[in-house]
């Protein structure tokens, strides 16, 4: 084997440095040093975590000096043993786990998952064991449980010179009880303003907050800060913000909350500051240690590094002197993988590539690391002459990164997740839109050649362009540019949802309350983003968080694969047509719909009565209708199919615009799950409105994108229709018979003003009144049915959102 190429970024670990530094005594005792640090500590900690008694932390004190000064390493760890206590933490903290124990007494083992405790910098006790073996142990107090017996005491320990003082704790009667003193709330005695499009909701913010010792204002005076998206500053902020500065008020990223809130302690403002010209840019920091915003600016700069199954890792540099992926029996020789540990903190990737070069040696590719701190990522690139030998170490590779053996892997996708290893990403055999799709500079040339209608051509050049797809798995955080997260085998994106039903299936009868619910939910949120890898991944906690971030995000993942396996690789074809190419294999028949006709105008006043502002912080945005497109899809009922069914009516959908293509490809297809939030409280159904304003929040993508879809469809409901104000207890039976559904909302369009498009489809188009049912659960009613075949798309609404008061332009395409 030759070295061909090597980069390793990878630092010492924290172990190997420590390990340098260790220079024990003969006798084996700890280095002086660290009994000096760890004196240090104890004197400063105990006297205010020991029940506040200051006699009993006097005498913890001068217990833990007497025995820093009389037990060596192997003593300490002789005591742990026999006690069962876990010996094989660094030596460094050994032997305060050793003096909790004997003046405290035994720690039990943990309540969550029978692991040992171990106290976390004199915080808090937490656990080093594992709920599963996809998430470690989130068990954490300040008042650990201990085993209510005597304290075994080994003979060496006898023998020694404290015996007596030990045996004096011996006894659990005798001994005081140890609670870590509790820290202050990290916002206690703080008023905090909140402004801008923030990851969570200011509703949640306000709680969470408010949970943690502070207050919400919803002005800046007399505040401690204001916290803001740094997109703000860009846009030149709103008048709230304009105030906080001239004030001189510290205006943060929402990062100071999550950091202030995990850490228990408010963090430095000046640290988070984002309006200061002296603050830091963010390039160079890895992505976890950013505001999410500047990691979405990173992340959607990033361009994609491997396409798929086939793509050659970019920074190999291979794919350049015409690199492939090695084949060989069958077996495509490139893996990728994922790891997310949320007990642990732990988010990472790992590439593994076989690559031949023409005229050259095989070559072995290797990099691991964290997510987004690509300058220290483990890297390396070998070329070897033996081909034996290297599928041999591409074999042992793998088996050391997953603990499972690499053909039934990649044969039969047979495979056991094992604690702390990574999980295989299965990608797909094609390319993925990141990369297959047009980018900008192409859009415009094949745009010029398409033989379409140029209306048509546009639509079709919004498609198939990367920027929709790259948007929308930035804003799910799903954009790694590692690993191709829109191209992966519909066995793992059916592991995927297997995982996500069988969870919700869980939260429906579990009764699980406090940091047992909480490490339910940390084991689900580590095996979810290990499966679908991201770059900001979360511990959920609630339905919400699942429907958006779980949920919603699988329907747009599955959604963007669809596209990009028919959009495959336009990278080389501009001049050839394309955009006429992949509408031909759309397999539809895609018109503008005249702005002088009936249709048109239909549709028209169908939006604008029923849409209200969509509401972004303190600003709010209208929509007006740019074109609208009548769609007959092969995959679709035709208008004449589904005329023939009953009690039909004309509905608003809303959709990204990541999932226009398959929706026309492959026509709706029922949510994903039953969860009791709107969009999925009616079970596995397609859901509609008959306000555009409901479907808008869907379709609206961004400030700066101001551009969307939606959709129009003809839902038939059946004979029968079950109406419902909050979520239904079984949704099964619905869905089981096919059961028209209307959940009512607190808002309806007035009855007075609806009325019949071609014949007998119903238009429920009339202004937005308050309606009887002023408790529901629901802002505006909502429509669901079960089979597809119920469903007929007929109209793709294009609208532009535009920030109330400014002057709207229509734009005609040349």
């Amino acid at each position: 084997m030759k070295v061909h190429e090597t980069r390793s970024h990878a630092h010492m670990s924290g172990d190997e440095q420590k390990g340098n530094l260790r220079k024990h005594k003969a006798e084996g005792k700890l280095p002086e040093a660290e009994q000096t640090q760890k004196k240090a500590k104890s004197e400063n900690d105990n006297g205010r975590s020991v029940n506040g008694a200051g006699d009993v932390a006097s005498e913890y004190n001068e217990f833990c000096k007497a025995v820093e000064e009389n037990l060596s390493v192997d003593q300490i760890k002789e005591v742990l043993d026999i006690n069962g206590q876990d010996s094989s933490a660094p030596e460094e903290t050994l032997l305060a786990q050793c003096q909790d124990l004997l003046f405290y007494g035994a720690l039990a083992k943990c309540p969550l998952c029978e692991g040992s405790l171990i106290c976390d910098n004199e915080k808090r006790f937490i656990c080093g064991g594992e709920i599963s073996e996809w998430c470690s142990c989130v068990f954490s107090t300040k008042n650990p449980p201990r085993k209510e017996e005597p304290i075994k005491i080994p003979d060496s320990v006898m023998n020694s010179a404290i015996s007596d003082l030990i045996k004096k704790h011996q006894d659990p009667k005798s001994r005081p009880k140890r609670e870590l003193g509790s820290a202050d709330k990290p916002f206690a005695g703080m008023m905090i303003s909140l402004m801008g499009r923030l990851t969570r909701t200011h509703q949640y913010w306000k709680k969470k907050i408010e949970r943690n010792g502070g207050k919400v204002s919803n002005t800046v005076q007399g505040v401690t800060c204001l916290v803001v998206s740094p997109a703000e500053r860009e846009r030149g902020g709103t008048s709230k913000m304009v105030e906080a500065m001239e004030q001189g008020l510290p205006v943060v990223s929402e990062a100071w909350l999550i950091d202030s809130v995990e850490k228990h302690e408010a963090q430095p403002l000046e640290a988070y500051d984002v309006v200061s010209d002296l603050s830091v840019e963010g390039k160079g920091i890895p992505w976890d240690k950013q505001d999410p915003s500047e990691e979405a600016i990173e992340s959607l700069s990033a361009e994609l590094k491997m396409y798929g199954k086939r793509g050659v890792y970019m920074d190999t540099k291979l794919q350049e002197r015409g690199g492939k992926i090695f084949e060989k029996d069958g077996l495509l020789y490139n893996c990728a993988f994922s790891l997310c540990d949320l007990g642990k903190g732990r988010n990472e990737y790992c590439i593994m590539q076989l690559i031949t070069v023409p005229e050259s040696n095989l070559n072995m590719y290797f990099k691991r690391g964290k997510v987004g701190d690509d300058p220290n990522a483990e890297e390396r690139l070998e070329e070897w002459e033996d081909e034996d030998a290297a599928i041999k170490e591409f074999a042992r590779l793998f088996e050391e990164v997953t603990g499972n053996e690499f053909e039934p892997w990649e044969r039969e996708k047979k495979i056991q997740k094992k604690p702390h290893k990574f999980f295989p990403i299965d990608m797909d055999d094609g390319v993925e839109v990141r990369s297959g799709a047009l980018g900008l500079r192409q859009l415009g040339v094949a745009s010029a050649h398409c033989k379409l209608d140029s209306f048509v051509a546009n639509f079709i050049k919004v498609l198939c362009g990367q920027e929709i797809y790259k948007y929308a798995l930035m804003e799910l955080a799903m954009d790694p540019p590692d690993l191709p997260m829109g191209m992966l085998t519909d066995i793992h994106l059916k592991r995927c949802e297997e995982v996500l039903l069988e969870f919700v299936e869980k939260i429906k009868t579990t009764k699980e309350t406090g940091q047992k619910a909480e490490a339910m939910w940390a084991d689900f949120s580590s095996r979810w983003f290990s499966l679908m890898h991201s770059t900001r991944p979360m511990r959920l906690h609630d339905v919400h968080e699942l429907a958006d971030h779980a949920a919603s995000a699988f329907e747009t993942v599955r959604d963007i694969n669809t596209a990009s396996r028919l959009i495959g690789d336009m990278r080389g074809d501009t001049l050839d047509d394309p955009l006429s190419d992949r509408y031909k294999r759309l397999g539809c028949k895609i018109s503008v719909v005249d702005k002088e006709s009936d249709d048109y105008k239909m549709v028209v006043k169908y939006l604008e009565t029923t849409y209200e502002p969509v509401k972004v912080s303190d600003v709010e945005y209208g929509a007006s209708v740019q074109n609208v497109f009548a769609v007959e899809s092969e995959a679709i009922p035709s208008l004449d199919e589904i005329k023939k069914l009953p009690n039909k009516v004309l509905l608003w959908c809303g959709s990204r615009s990541s999932n226009l293509l398959r929706h026309i490809y492959k026509g709706f297809l029922p949510a994903v799950c039953s969860l009791p939030v709107p969009g999925y409280m009616f079970g596995r159904a397609i859901v509609c409105s008959d306000a555009a304003a409901e479907a808008a929040r869907y379709g609206f993508t961004a400030v700066d994108r101001p551009e969307g879809f939606l959709v129009l469809a003809v839902a038939s409901l059946g004979e029968e229709v079950t109406e419902f104000t909050s979520p239904p207890e079984d949704t099964k039976t619905l869905e089981d018979k096919k059961m028209g559904v209307k959940g009512l909302g607190r808002k309806k369009t007035e009855e007075s003003e609806h009325f019949m498009w071609r014949d007998d489809i119903k238009v429920p188009c009339g202004r937005l009144v308050p309606s009887e049912h002023k408790d529901s659960s629901l802002e505006y009613n909502e429509y669901a049915v079960y089979d597809p075949k119920q469903t007929s798309i007929r109209f793709l609404v294009e609208v532009k959102y535009e920030e109330k008061g400014t002057e709207i332009v229509d734009v005609e395409p040349e």
